[in-house]
């Protein structure tokens, strides 16, 4: 017999998923954050992971959107991150979206603290990356490393698209393999990442000659 779960009200659910707000976010970026964790709240998610961020970067974010090719491919892309719940999604639920590349420091950055990056290195003097309270270590780290470029590029707040980018640049990530599974050309997508920040700007915006 399965042990009975006592029952928990939204607000009880939400708490290990984070409210807090993330500095260093562009709107569209926060607001895709802030419906990330309502839908692992919803489906039941022990974190928010990359595939929960990329299907709200969609849903909020038109230069996202842009990036992809055409109305049938989001679509398809839409139509596969819908069945995660009743789906593929249901393997995740008991693990932790990790590379394993970047050793993570289980904390929360704090609210004065304009990068999530932990300040002293692992044992082995390896940087570390700050878990933001409720995302898995992999969705903390494309956070980071989507505000650097930001802040390195225009040292405004991080956009949609430099969250997206950031997240395809790691091919662990769920939303790596639920753009895979779309039929995206992932590939395409980190290689408009590499390219110079112009053109990787007009391309990730939906223009650009060498896209």
């Amino acid at each position: 017999m399965q042990p009975r779960i006592p029952w928990q009200s939204p607000r009880d659910r939400a708490a290990p998923h984070g409210t807090g707000d993330v500095p260093g976010l562009g709107a569209e970026a926060a607001a895709a954050l802030a419906a990330a964790r309502r839908r692992a709240v919803r489906d039941g998610d022990r974190q928010v992971d990359t595939a929960h961020l990329l299907h709200s970067l969609l849903e909020h974010d038109p230069q996202v959107r842009a990036a992809f090719d055409g109305g049938p491919q989001l679509a398809r892309l839409l139509g596969y991150l819908v069945q995660r719940s009743i789906g593929y999604g249901l393997r995740w639920q008991g693990g932790v979206e990790d590379s394993g590349a970047v050793p993570a420091v289980t904390a929360v950055a704090p609210p004065g603290r304009t990068s999530l990056a932990a300040d002293p290195a692992d044992s082995d003097g390896a940087p570390a990356v700050t878990v933001v309270e409720g995302l898995s270590p992999l969705a903390s780290a494309a956070l980071e490393q989507a505000r650097a470029e930001a802040a390195r590029r225009t040292g405004g707040p991080a956009r949609g698209v430099d969250l997206l980018a950031a997240m395809v640049a790691h091919p662990q990530a769920r939303a790596v393999e639920v753009l895979t599974r779309a039929g995206v050309d992932v590939h395409a997508l980190r290689t408009r990442r590499d390219d110079g920040p112009q053109d990787r700007e007009a391309c990730l915006e939906g223009g650009g000659p060498s896209c």
